[in-house]
């Protein structure tokens, strides 16, 4: 058995998509509805930095197709932080925020923190212990986008893993890659694309990065990322891969083109 493979973009509000992604006319408030048929979750920026409204989760909810993801970027407030340890009243406003709206739809929850931050084990493991595993009977996953290169080392692996947590794949980026699997999933986002590529990245390129989430979904390791910890473990897991940042305009394509190649 193999696991999902899921393929998407950061947001669906970008000037520059419309009349190249979206179709020319389309009307604004219709482009969640059509971004959600061309590719298969998109991440949510917008919580990243302030509360939304639970009824634009439910409106968002309402305009997806049934088996759509949205992953979600956390508040920087809980983030952006000298002490993590810290963190737990802003973790616990955003889960009562209106997030459970979203429903089965609810993906991941993507905790993004600044480039400067450095690893300190005691304070890291403190926040880890923070968020919640489930939230009113739901089952919450996590994902902890780390920038900093001193998060690449064995012990940083080994405390997220024993606490189910995945690590960004930061691919295509000056940040740290950290490809071990930590968690029933894998979380990658892909920052690559180049405008002068009408799919965003060369078929090449796009060919590696299909090939890397079919590895990542049977369980192997995706070809170029060497372990720090442990490795592959043969263990089928779900992937989101979501192409973010590069030339931003190229990005639905770029999505488009890995979700035709994965079949």
């Amino acid at each position: 058995m193999s696991g999902r493979i899921r393929v998407g973009v950061g947001g669906w509000t970008f000037e520059p998509w419309r009349g190249a992604f979206y179709p020319e006319g389309l009307a604004q408030k219709r482009e969640l509805e059509y971004a959600s048929r061309a590719v298969t979750t998109i991440e949510i920026n917008g919580t990243y930095y302030g509360s939304q409204k639970p009824e634009s989760f439910r409106k968002w909810h309402d305009e997806t197709p049934d088996d759509f993801l949205f992953s979600l970027k956390a508040p920087r407030f809980a983030t952006n932080r000298k002490v993590l340890a810290e963190a737990g009243e802003s973790i616990a406003r955003f889960f009562a925020s209106g997030v459970l709206e979203l429903g089965d739809k609810l993906g991941p929850v993507n905790w993004q923190f600044m480039a400067t931050k450095k690893f300190d084990p005691e304070d890291f493991e403190a926040f880890l212990k923070l968020l919640p595993k489930s939230v009113e009977g739901r089952a919450i996953r996590h994902v902890v986008e780390v920038r900093h290169p001193s998060f690449a080392v064995p012990d940083f692996v080994d405390l997220i893993r024993g606490h189910g947590v995945a690590a960004v794949v930061a691919g295509d980026a000056d940040f740290p890659v950290i490809a071990d699997p930590t968690a029933p999933f894998v979380y990658a986002r892909i920052m690559g694309t180049r405008a002068e590529e009408a799919a965003g990245y060369a078929p090449s390129d796009l060919d590696a990065w299909a090939a890397r989430a079919r590895a990542w979904a049977d369980g192997g390791a995706a070809e170029g990322f060497a372990p720090l910890s442990g490795g592959a473990d043969g263990v089928a897991r779900d992937v989101l891969l979501y192409v973010i940042s590069g030339a931003k305009e190229r990005n639905p394509a770029a999505a488009m083109a890995l979700l035709e190649r994965l079949g």
